[in-house]
């Protein structure tokens, strides 16, 4: 795909089971285009962070139905992918904020 690796990736994915997997198995979280593969993923990363990718893992996730008083939506759906980094390679929390 012929897609800006800045608009391959959204935003790193910090919850708590995310920082977990992060911490004991250098596996980083990404919310990423919908229509990004995982060669595309992989091609962001590794020029944007300038490490070595080893796996990525994608999933799509399904909007949650959401309620405001009477009237009901569904929020958007969106793709993660799990990337795993070669050991000693990581991702600082403060260099996603600031791309």
């Amino acid at each position: 795909m012929s897609r800006n690796t800045f608009d391959t990736l959204k935003k790193q994915l910090l919850t708590e089971k995310s920082l977990i997997s992060r911490d004991k198995q250098n596996k980083y979280a990404f919310i990423v285009n919908n229509k990004a593969n995982k060669h595309d993923v992989k091609e962001a990363i590794e020029s944007i962070f300038k490490v070595t990718v080893l796996k990525v893992s994608t999933m799509n996730v399904i909007g949650k139905e959401a309620k405001v008083g009477k009237y009901v939506g569904k929020k958007t759906d969106w793709k993660k992918a799990i990337v795993t980094l070669k050991e000693g390679d990581k991702i600082d929390a403060a260099q996603t904020a600031a791309k």
